[in-house]
């Protein structure tokens, strides 16, 4: 078929060479002719096969420190000569350029030498120009070229060589194209969000490995997501990740990631439903428990310690999608895998990413995440009645639970633990009337708990609805203009308030 083509001629230009020994073996035994620089030819020659020389091929060494090596007529020429037009055959015969049917090449490493701290001067040199360029032009020229841009695509390519005897057709060149311009893309991403500092002039972001979905947040729309999930957990068991489990995830290992002591959470529809810090695993899943036990059924349920056998027990006593821990005794992991749809995740690393984004009418929407934490010291006491008792830890603790609540959102606790939250609500009114609603149906006594709000009060109502309910402890950002309402009410029914200028919507 006119579209098929075979490979006779590979430039092969690399940074990072594992695994490419066994590609070059294939190729080598199909009587491909390499052409290659400085370190890859090298090692193309320690393998025992011949391969000449870019500089051979152009007649010109490398030059300004080997900024410039493969940026030729002679390897471009051979690169974008277009087969199939008789005026492109003339001139490459006119000029004595060979084509070049494969490009195998990778890129200087710029994203980790920007991790690694290194000075600007090393920064602007892991700036790659022959290799982009060589990736671009192989990739326009798909018709007659493949083109392979990373590692990640020599196991394509391998299946090419095996499966095919190095025979392509349009397909396998368009596959690899996009693949490159992938890559390129990618990475120029990467140089302009260096060299913008975090500006935010223009939005780019570029995100590989996607993970196709079962759907999305329902099942008429389509769900894909991007990202290296697998740097983050490995998955022991159950069924496929959906669009709705992911969401709840981020909120779960964002929520756990602001406790230091063994705590357990359960999270329904991206909010806890049930949460507590305690000595043991199972004290504090059955206190998590106890916050909502209805909600709790089909949750998500994360620990900041080892599961064990004990704690496992109890967890498999309801039906829940899915836990997350950062490790399992064996037996633990043998009662929870009963279940062979229940999802068991170990969290191997923390969430780094300090911005956020989401699409927004017809753009992007981007801000700084909220990694604020409140300390006891950002607590400003602006009534008469100081703190007592545990009040103060467990105003923090529901401080750092409201901000992990749809707003409008209003949290009770009482010795580190849910009692009741009043979530997503259109008035902080109806949030904490919910909140004492489910608080009084699961039994918790509130005479003693603490209140958090993720803003301030416009009104005096809900201290005094707090307070009528057993609320001893408030904590707010503060900001009304009518504040001093606020605080006049707690003054005169002996009720703590604390400020802490920081607050936190969510929506």
């Amino acid at each position: 078929m006119p579209s098929e083509k075979r490979i006779k001629t590979a430039l092969v230009s690399v940074y990072h060479k594992d695994g490419l020994d066994h590609i070059l073996t294939k190729l080598n035994s199909s009587g491909v002719k390499f052409i290659s620089t400085g370190g890859t030819r090298s090692f193309i020659e320690s393998l025992g096969f011949p391969c000449e020389a870019v500089e051979d091929v152009t007649g010109y060494p490398s030059i300004l420190g080997g900024r410039v090596k493969t940026l030729h007529p002679k390897i471009f020429g051979g690169i974008l000569c277009r087969r199939e037009l008789p005026e492109d055959a003339k001139q490459i015969k006119a000029y004595d350029i060979h084509e070049i049917d494969l490009v195998i090449v990778d890129l200087y490493p710029f994203e980790e030498t920007v991790a690694s701290g290194a000075s600007e001067e090393d920064i602007i040199e892991k700036i790659d120009i022959g290799g982009i360029s060589l990736i671009r032009a192989a990739a326009k020229n798909f018709k007659d070229v493949i083109i392979v841009a990373s590692k990640q695509q020599y196991q394509p390519l391998m299946n090419l060589l095996e499966e095919k005897n190095g025979v392509s057709d349009i397909s396998d060149r368009k596959f690899f194209a996009k693949e490159a311009f992938a890559v390129s893309s990618s990475y120029d991403s990467a140089i302009f969000n260096y060299m913008d500092n975090n500006n935010g002039s223009a939005f780019r972001h570029a995100e590989d490995n996607a993970m196709a979905l079962r759907y999305g947040e329902n099942p008429h729309q389509k769900g894909t997501f991007y990202g290296d999930f697998g740097s983050m957990f490995d998955q022991l068991h159950g069924r496929e990740i959906s669009y709705n489990n992911l969401l709840d995830i981020e909120a779960a290992v964002s929520l756990i990631s602001e406790f230091d002591e063994t705590t357990v959470a359960i999270l329904k529809h991206n909010n806890a439903c049930g949460i507590a810090s305690r000595p043991t695993v199972v004290d504090a899943w059955k206190d998590a428990l106890a916050g909502d036990p209805v909600s709790a059924f089909g949750g998500i349920i994360i620990s900041n310690a080892k599961i064990d056998k004990v704690a496992a027990e109890e967890i498999n006593s309801i039906f829940f999608e899915i836990v997350i821990a950062p490790e399992y005794d064996k037996e633990a992991l043998e009662i929870l895998e009963q279940k062979k749809n229940r999802i068991i995740l170990v969290q191997k690393q923390q969430l780094v990413a300090d911005k956020q984004f989401r699409s927004l009418l017809n753009g992007v929407l981007v801000q700084d995440k909220d990694l604020s934490i409140q300390s006891a010291t950002d607590l400003k006491l602006v009534t008469n009645r100081p703190l007592q008792g545990t009040e103060e830890e467990d105003l923090l603790f529901a401080n750092k639970l409201v901000k992990h609540t749809k707003s409008n959102a209003i949290i009770f606790v009482k010795n580190k633990q849910l009692c009741a939250g009043g979530t997503g609500q259109t008035s902080r009114v109806d949030a904490l009337k919910q909140a004492i609603e489910k608080a009084n149906e699961f039994g918790f006594d509130l005479k003693g708990a603490v209140m958090a709000s993720d803003a301030f009060f416009p009104f005096p109502d809900c201290v005094e609805i707090a307070g009528n309910a057993g609320i001893t402890a408030v904590v707010q950002p503060g900001g009304s203009i009518k504040d001093s309402l606020s605080v006049e009410y707690c003054n005169e029914h002996n009720i703590s308030m604390v400020m802490t200028g920081v607050r936190h919507f969510k929506h």
